[in-house]
């Protein structure tokens, strides 16, 4: 779906993931028992909307199944496994994956998956790009952690309805778990209290993307031309990408003695040209 006014750029984008199909990537090229689903970015139609998000996806593997082994001289990727195990090369060492985990894999270094198990290992897939003259430095070692180990905390301008564990942040972070990256400024999981927000809000300076992992409620992205909020239903599997400067927020749907609705979200930004 794509919403604007005005004549203007969309205002965000929704991806289904049930609906989008398969098509070729990298990743896929001459693989085994690998797809990839382009919910946003390379792949996808609209990709010309996106500024800061090279390519936003679900990579499959069946079991027995690899990807090609890529590599992006400007582009920093990260990944998070939504089900299954399996294991990740990167620069040619391999390291064991399970669900949850998420990883940093910066420019220039190959890097692969493969699933050496009897069930489907399926991930998330992010690239972001990074500008001209921008160098970024190779961790030696690939940068892992999962998320179950996290901690739970409140964010005081997202109000008491809400925890956040904070995944991943720039390499001047002092907050995520792991401070890893260039453009991709945060990367972070939202716990709903039902009937809780996390109050809409924008971002001048970035674009976000958040997936429903579990529940479902009332997506905020952007705003009508009145000022009002935008609102959409939203379920699991659904994923939605906001331009900079946009209104966005979540309104949860569970009720009383519910899993309370689970929301991966994911924050970049790209520096606007200079003016004279």
């Amino acid at each position: 779906m794509l919403v604007s006014a005005f004549g203007a750029d969309p205002t965000f984008l929704r991806r289904r993931s049930s609906e989008v199909g398969a098509r070729p990537d990298d990743l896929t090229a001459n693989a085994r028992g690998a797809s990839y689903k382009p919910l946003f970015g390379i792949g996808d139609p609209q990709a010309s909307q996106l500024k800061s998000v090279a390519r936003y996806g679900e990579l499959t593997l069946e079991p027995e199944g690899a990807s090609a082994i890529v590599s992006y001289p400007a582009e920093e990727q990260i990944y998070f496994i939504l089900d299954g195990c399996g294991t990740v090369s990167y620069a040619g060492q391999p390291a064991a994956v399970r669900q949850h985990d998420f990883l940093y894999l910066p420019p220039g270094v190959p890097h692969g998956v493969a699933n050496p198990w009897r069930q489907p290992l399926r991930l998330l897939v992010m690239g972001f790009r990074i500008p001209a003259g921008v160098r970024v430095a190779a961790p030696e070692k690939l940068m892992l952690a999962n998320a179950d180990e996290v901690a739970f905390q409140q964010l005081a301008s997202h109000g008491p309805s809400v925890q956040f564990r904070l995944l991943m942040g720039t390499t001047e972070s002092k907050r995520d778990r792991l401070a890893a990256a260039s453009q991709m400024v945060s990367l972070f999981l939202m716990d709903f209290a039902p009937g809780g927000t996390n109050i809409p809000h924008h971002h001048e300076m970035e674009e976000e993307i958040y997936y429903v992992l579990r529940g479902h409620g009332d997506m905020v992205a952007g705003g009508g031309a009145d000022g009002n909020e935008g609102r959409y239903p939203a379920r699991q599997g659904d994923a939605f990408f906001i331009r900079l400067n946009a209104t966005v927020g979540f309104y949860s749907g569970s009720g009383s003695g519910e899993d309370h609705d689970l929301i991966l979200a994911v924050r970049s930004s790209f520096p606007f040209p200079k003016r004279d």
